[in-house]
């Protein structure tokens, strides 16, 4: 447990590494910190961090820098989120796309640093189902949502079925479960599967996977705008492995996906610092992100990436609001 006056040499560290990116000294601290204590006192106290794992001292100079333990520390503790004066951005209504691509644009020329943003999740509420006969045992089911998205997918059903026994079955579907989601469908279905004809039961299953899989494969958009910010970053600029690591990254969508996945199922600003998320594992980089939401459901995730060495109160603030600007959009856009 760190005394006040380990806390606040920790976050003037922390502060002034973030502001101009150069080890630390004890004289710098003493200064910076307002505390009237001597160099050889506040060497010893960043001997006590040091040891904690809180900072480190690179080779080539006897300052300190904070690890990615020392920034987990500062964040959960010791950050203040000022008010700074941040532009007065804004989104228009439009359709998801391109609200989408405008949030992430917005994102990375607020923070210099990577916007991401998830897609929003397809509904999985079907409005209709059809059923077309392509060949024996193979039919193509055709889904279309409440806001007229159509989805087609082709279906191999153990038994052949006339293209008159497809029409029933649509009907049927169509009349006795239009409106609801593919998972109350499904639950539905585990009641009611004696009850109906071998045939429906048989191709209602076939089409509840089928639209399962559609509404998965949905989800696989993520938007990235300002990649080439971290060129200009001076942690990245001298190290051509670091940002190799972190371009490819960005073109291995699939891993900033589960990212954004995990960051959804929380409340409020999430942070990962260097490593921790365990799902981008790299020390370099910080990922901050938040939900947005649709109509009072969560839908997506949007967030920054840069480097660990980032100013957390602002990236904060500009995910915070882009977060609100694009539920507000969203759920208030034309038809």
């Amino acid at each position: 447990m760190l005394d006040d006056r380990a806390k606040l040499l920790l976050k003037t560290l922390v502060e002034r590494y973030i502001a101009e990116g150069q080890p630390v000294g004890s004289r710098t601290l003493s200064r910076a910190s307002g505390l009237e204590l001597s160099p050889a006192t506040i060497r010893n106290v960043m001997s006590d961090l040091e040891a904690l794992g809180l900072i480190t001292s690179p080779h080539t100079s006897a300052g300190r820098i904070p690890t990615a333990r020392g920034y987990r520390l500062f964040v959960d503790t010791m950050l203040t989120a000022q008010r700074d004066q941040l532009p007065a951005p804004s989104l228009a209504p439009d359709q998801p796309q391109k609200v989408i691509a405008n949030a992430a644009n917005l994102l990375s020329s607020l923070s210099q640093f990577v916007g991401v943003v998830m897609a929003p999740r397809r509904t999985s509420v079907f409005k209709q189902i059809e059923f077309l006969r392509l060949s024996d045992r193979r039919l193509l089911v055709i889904i279309v949502s409440p806001d007229g998205d159509v989805q087609n997918r082709v279906i191999f059903p153990e038994s052949d079925y006339s293209q008159s026994q497809l029409v029933e079955a649509a009907n049927y579907i169509n009349a006795h479960y239009a409106g609801l989601t593919i998972e109350q469908v499904r639950d539905r279905l585990q009641s009611e599967v004696e009850k109906l004809r071998s045939e429906i039961a048989s191709l209602m299953q076939a089409a509840m996977q089928a639209s399962s899989e559609v509404m998965t494969e949905a989800q696989d958009d993520v938007v990235i705008s300002g990649e080439r910010n971290l060129l200009s970053v001076s942690d990245f600029s001298s190290d051509m492995g670091q940002l190799r690591r972190a371009f490819d990254l960005f073109e291995q969508k699939a891993q900033l996906m589960r990212l954004l996945d995990v960051s959804s199922k929380a409340e409020g600003v999430r942070i990962f610092i260097g490593g921790e998320s365990q799902v981008v594992p790299f020390e370099e980089l910080s990922i901050v992100s938040a939900n947005y939401e649709v109509d009072g459901q969560v839908v997506g995730t949007l967030g920054v990436i840069g480097p660990t060495r980032m100013p957390y109160d602002r990236m904060i603030q500009i995910v915070d609001i882009t977060s609100r600007l694009v539920t507000n959009a969203l759920s208030h856009r034309k038809p």
